[in-house]
């Protein structure tokens, strides 16, 4: 079993200027999705804002960094980032959510989605938010 864990930048519209920013100084590969390249266009205002984007790079750094949809609160103090771990199984993912879910808040309860077998985010008893995915089984 192998287990990843990336800092997740949240922004409200800088996404794609930010990675783009860390791919000219870490090199690497850069990734971005918009909200319309996954088909989520419930708002078009959101369309080409990021959905999901990385910075992957030889070096061993990795970031990975979205646009908060206008419909989320969001405020740079507060919910600028939370923690991305990402597992080889659904099982191995479901045995992290278990043991980090005590004492915590589900946010998005840990399901299957669109884009992975099992998706869920939480904030755990420390205040730190967590999304829990299986990569392995990725389709995207």
């Amino acid at each position: 079993m192998s287990v990843t864990s990336v800092t997740h930048l949240n922004f409200r519209g800088d996404a794609r200027a930010a990675l783009g920013f860390y791919h000219s100084v870490f090199g690497g590969d850069l990734a971005v999705v918009s909200y319309k390249d996954a088909g989520d266009t419930r708002n078009p205002a959101d369309a080409d804002q990021v959905m999901w984007g990385h910075v992957a790079a030889d070096s061993g750094f990795r970031v990975m960094a979205y646009d908060v949809p206008s419909q989320l609160p969001w405020d740079r103090g507060e919910n600028s980032f939370f923690v991305s771990l990402r597992g080889g199984t659904t099982q191995e993912v479901a045995a992290y959510w278990e043991k980090l879910s005590v004492g915590a808040t589900v946010v998005q309860p840990l399901e299957p989605a669109r884009w992975a077998p099992l998706y869920g985010m939480l904030k755990d008893r420390y205040g730190v938010v967590w999304v829990l995915d299986v990569v392995s089984e990725y389709n995207g």
